[in-house]
């Protein structure tokens, strides 16, 4: 029988790998849990954790956090870590709007974004999580050099981001308007979570965008 949303909670509180904020863990993430000085990459919005999880068995000399904020959600990633004995994955609730109380300056090496919520209404464009207030905040836990990947299947989030980025002079990397049909694809880029393969079946092409952050203040 499945567990219940307060059963997973409840659960979850209870898994080593998994963290609520005000962790005590800011600056410490390498020596304190992945006890390596292996490059940190962060899921963000990440749900299960499909990206952390596949991503932590495709790359054992990374490390990778998942991040969301919502416990049912989180516990089948951290669940599944903890049965795959998968030591360089851990999971972390918490709003995105609090990840530099988190993380240190220069912690993370590099950020994934996978199918945000668009927030179609232009009243609720501070909400997307390629503007620049959260570029801003990303700009203060990611070390100079390190990229960005966003994937969505939103037309409206990909040109916003675009115009986002190129406004505030932020170096495009890659960009992709149907990554699926991208000749030589990087590992990375196959990693499908499972509302990727619906919205692929349904007909929606994939966009993706890779790129780095300037470090200026927005």
């Amino acid at each position: 029988m499945s567990r219940s949303k307060l059963e997973r909670f409840t659960e979850l509180e209870t898994f080593a790998n998994t963290f609520q904020i005000q962790s005590h863990l800011k600056g410490r993430w390498h020596q304190d849990y992945f006890r390596n000085n292996n490059p940190i990459t962060l899921e963000l919005g990440c749900g299960k954790g499909e990206y952390s999880l596949t991503l932590a068995k495709m790359f054992p000399a990374r490390n990778f956090i998942g991040v969301d904020i919502k416990g049912a959600r989180l516990w089948n990633g951290a669940k599944k870590a903890l049965e795959d004995k998968l030591s360089n994955v851990a999971f972390l609730r918490m709003r995105i709007e609090d990840i530099d109380r988190e993380f240190a300056s220069g912690e993370i090496s590099t950020i994934w974004i996978p199918f945000p919520d668009p927030y179609p209404k232009h009243s609720k464009a501070n909400k997307r999580m390629t503007c620049p207030r959260f570029l801003h905040l990303y700009s203060r836990i990611l070390h100079d050099g390190g990229k960005i990947h966003l994937k969505t299947d939103d037309d409206n989030l990909y040109r916003y981001t675009l115009d986002t980025l190129r406004r505030n002079n932020h170096p495009i990397l890659d960009n992709y308007t149907d990554l699926h049909h991208v000749s030589v694809p990087e590992p990375e880029w196959l990693v499908q979570t499972t509302f990727e393969k619906k919205q692929a079946l349904a007909g929606h092409s994939i966009k993706y965008i890779s790129f780095k952050l300037n470090h200026q203040q927005d």
